[in-house]
């Protein structure tokens, strides 16, 4: 069955993937390293992890697969995930998939050196009304991409764009 895992930490469209996933009966599990405040929604759950490095991610990483959505800001979990064959989309809507995943990566590589060297300050431009509604339409989008290539007797799923 299709799964949502989101990435919870610091993700500003949990409200809006609860809300989505309630519209197609999917359940979602919210990853996080410590407790947080929740729907009481039988098909939402939290999963609490260690509060180990990287934590969080490994446990997503196990449990998504072809199939599932993941919801993550993390470059790098993004890129596990789609190795694992799961759908990917960032919070602000944009869809990480096989073809940008490499771009994705090495810009957060140089952004980290720039970084490191005072040639960079900051992070991500801050979220906007624009991302949500992007993300919104988004997510609609890749799940009934994957509810139409996922039917029993199918072939195995592949994530959009391969």
């Amino acid at each position: 069955m299709l799964t949502i895992y989101i990435d919870a930490d610091a993700c500003p469209v949990k409200d809006e993937t609860y809300s989505v996933a309630k519209r197609h009966l999917l359940p979602v599990v919210v990853v996080a390293n410590s407790p947080m405040r929740m729907p009481l929604e039988n098909t939402i759950r939290l999963q609490v992890v260690s509060d180990g490095f990287d934590a969080a991610d490994d446990w997503i990483v196990e449990q998504a697969g072809p199939g599932d959505i993941v919801i993550t800001a993390d470059i790098l979990l993004a890129d596990r995930c789609l190795k694992k064959g799961a759908f990917v989309l960032g919070n602000t809507g944009r869809p990480f998939t096989e073809e940008n995943i490499g771009d994705a990566v090495a810009s957060r590589e140089l952004a980290t050196e720039m970084r490191e060297m005072g040639m960079m300050r900051g992070g991500p431009a801050p979220f906007q009304k624009k991302d949500r509604s992007e993300f919104l339409m988004q997510l609609d989008r890749a799940i009934h991409a994957l509810k139409r290539r996922h039917k029993p007797g199918t072939p195995p799923l592949l994530p959009p764009g391969t």
